[in-house]
């Protein structure tokens, strides 16, 4: 049951995280493009397309967390530091793809919609908080293959 369950959680973070990072690193400079007003009508297009894989694909990562608790409950690992650490890494991302990138990104798209000027800081602001979104995600992946003081061997 531990293999069938660690496999569902590495395809369920690969599956779903892998697409909000990418989708959410190309939002900022395909925002800026339609502010700039260059093929407004694509790029406005493609930021809508790439805002509601974010947000689809947010809620897909809900099975991530959902299937680690299972697996590391069937591991007996619960309490290890490593995981305690990757808990926590993982709570403040989706904090952060939940208060900072996809209202941004709602907001870029109410002034691309209206054709508003969007300030360069604000979309550079977007990468940033995108930036330390995946910057997170790859924290958690690292502890996830080290697994520092485990005994599993790794």
């Amino acid at each position: 049951m531990t293999k069938t369950l660690l496999s569902l959680h590495v395809l369920a973070a690969i599956i779903a995280i892998g697409p909000v990072s990418v989708a959410a690193s190309m939002f900022p400079p395909t925002a800026r493009r339609a502010g700039a007003g260059e093929s407004v009508a694509s790029a406005a297009a493609t930021a809508q397309l790439l805002h509601r894989i974010c947000r689809v694909y947010a809620g897909l990562g809900l099975a991530v967390p959902v299937l680690g608790f299972a697996t590391a409950s069937y591991m007996g690992i619960l309490g290890s530091g490593w995981l305690i650490a990757s808990i926590i890494l993982t709570a403040v991302a989706a904090g952060l793809l939940v208060v900072l990138v996809l209202p941004s990104q709602e907001k870029l798209l109410g002034h691309i919609s209206t054709n508003a000027t969007i300030e360069r800081s604000h979309t550079a602001q977007l990468a940033m908080y995108t930036g330390f979104f995946n910057l997170l995600w790859a924290a958690v992946t690292v502890l996830m293959v080290v697994r520092p003081g485990s005994t599993t061997g790794a």
